[in-house]
């Protein structure tokens, strides 16, 4: 049997208990493959006309995301795993296909249900997407 060699993967973050599960499902993967695991939080846009009101909040935003990842990546390396982090604005369906196509990612590995307060039946929305869009494996945690 053949099997696809993981080197890198991709682990969305939010600050959801859920998106830590699938940094964890992510460093034990990585530990099995010697891979690379690169966190990607996207911080969302908002409309032109409410961008004055917004912008403390996207830099309280922005302060709490390096915070995030910068535990993301203490609690890589205490496990012996490479973290790369990316922050980036805008939509995070639209982000998350976008890095997974463009930097040759191996998987994506995505907590079930994130911050967002919609709920559906089984999957949050994003990742709800991100598993019928993307064209490469998606491991969802629960």
């Amino acid at each position: 049997m053949i099997r696809k060699k993981i080197k890198k993967i991709l682990v969305p973050l939010d600050g959801s208990k859920n998106s830590f599960r699938g940094l964890d499902e992510g460093i034990y993967l990585a530990r099995q493959c010697q891979a690379i695991i690169t966190g990607l939080y996207v911080i969302p846009i908002f409309p032109r006309n409410l961008l004055d009101t917004i912008i403390p909040f996207q830099i309280s935003l922005t302060k709490e995301a390096e915070k995030l990842m910068n535990n993301a990546k203490i609690k890589c390396a205490q496990k012996g795993i490479i973290f790369k982090s990316k922050i980036v604005f805008g939509s995070p369906i639209m982000e998350i296909n976008n890095l997974s196509q463009s930097g040759k990612f191996d998987i994506i590995v995505i907590g079930s249900r994130g911050q967002s307060g919609i709920k559906e039946a089984f999957l949050g929305s994003v990742a709800n997407a991100i598993v019928h869009k993307s064209k490469i494996s998606v491991l969802v945690v629960k």
